[in-house]
């Protein structure tokens, strides 16, 4: 390899770097694909490009991004609607390798001249993953500069990088639909035990009333019957305002679990003056958005398993990011629990099951007088799924 050729390919090297950054920076598909765009643009030195990607469902296509597009386009937007030579030819899987690519006229601007920047050529390039077939990048040069074999080698890359982008994005939006699924699920499960506990036991305070009234007993005695029912229907109450809450918005979506646990613990500290302390130990990254729904939610069960029944005087939650694996514990100073007599309390039940969701082991222990801890670590490999 001559000077030359190192420098032509450290150069390439360069340009697909900064656009797996590009990638690797945006979480938003769509803002994804343009920002990349606009830099293969910018780093090839072409004029503009598009990119378009298949609806899996109806298997038509749709225009996802675009880079200083020709003011033809503006003036007749419909010549970007509907298929195309590359389009036809992808569909034959006529496009579908590196050998395939080259640059070819544009049928949209065919047999146009006003309006089209003099635009002419350009490469298309598929954009595929594990034989699905996502969509196809065009970048176009004007009639007079056409790509060189290596650009067009290059953009063969580069499109690689897209598909792999665009199917990681779709199943992360899959898993995170079915994270919010069965969150919901869950969370009317929750909704419907709670209720029926709670209407179970209003009603049998209710009729214990109605005997205390035929029985004409003291009215102390029945006003202490008429509070503590009042009691129960206001925290049923309380409890299904709150769980209907849950189901309406997810609160990590303004921000990340870290975020979302420190408003738990604000809470948590007003109400009672708890000294409550949390922490994040490790290099702090963001897991799939199903895992960090899951750890959020124990978290929140067990802080309302301290509020309810602990008794306690001093609370510590801590995230602990380590190489392979993330740990959530909370642990408390309180009354604790027989755990060998109450592990199927409502509130471990759930617990447990949002840990089975994300495959996480569970380390709860507790003893009367003693407080509870409760520790769920999540491997990275689990963490890391869509």
């Amino acid at each position: 390899m001559n000077l030359q050729q190192l420098q032509q390919h450290n150069n390439e090297l360069a340009i697909l770097n900064s656009i797996a950054q590009v990638l690797n920076q945006e979480l938003d598909l769509e803002k994804a694909l343009d920002r990349a765009l606009q830099k293969s643009i910018e780093l090839l030195q072409l004029k503009t490009g598009w990119i378009w990607l298949f609806n899996p469902a109806s298997n038509t296509a749709y225009l996802a991004a675009s880079h200083q597009l020709p003011p033809i386009f503006a003036e007749r937007p419909e010549l970007l609607s509907g298929t195309c030579y590359c389009i036809k030819k992808y569909l034959t899987d006529k496009l579908d390798n590196a050998s395939n690519i080259s640059e070819i006229t544009c049928t949209r601007l065919e047999n146009l001249q006003d309006g089209t920047s003099g635009l002419r050529y350009h490469a298309s390039i598929p954009l595929s993953s594990q034989q699905e077939k996502l969509g196809i990048l065009n970048v176009l040069s004007t009639d007079s500069q056409e790509l060189s074999q290596s650009n067009l080698q290059l953009l063969y890359t580069i499109g690689d990088m897209l598909g792999i982008a665009i199917a990681r994005a779709r199943l992360f939006a899959n898993s995170r639909q079915t994270g919010v699924i069965e969150e919901r699920n869950r969370l009317a499960r929750e909704i419907h035990d709670t209720l029926a506990q709670s209407l179970a036991a209003i009603s049998l305070r209710l009729e214990s009333m109605e005997i205390l009234l035929e029985k004409e007993v003291p009215k102390a005695r029945l006003q202490d019957q008429v509070q503590k029912t009042l009691s129960l229907t206001r925290n049923s109450l309380e409890e299904a305002r709150r769980s209907v809450l849950d189901l309406r918005a997810s609160p990590l979506e303004q921000g990340n679990l870290a975020t979302a646990i420190e408003l738990l613990i604000e809470d948590l500290r007003s109400p009672k003056n708890l000294k409550v302390d949390f922490e994040i130990l490790g290099q702090y990254r963001l897991l799939a958005q199903r895992v960090e729904m899951a750890l959020y939610r124990i978290a929140q069960e067990a802080i309302n398993n301290i509020r309810q029944h602990a008794r306690a005087k001093k609370v510590r939650v801590s995230l602990h990011y380590q190489n392979d694996s993330v740990v959530l514990q909370i642990e408390d100073n309180g009354i604790g629990f027989d755990f060998q007599k109450e592990q199927d309390g409502f509130g471990l039940i759930s617990i447990n099951e949002r840990a089975k969701l994300i495959h996480s082991g569970i380390n709860v222990q507790s003893s009367p007088g003693a407080g509870t801890q409760i520790t769920v670590t999540v491997l990275e490999t689990i963490s890391n799924e869509g």
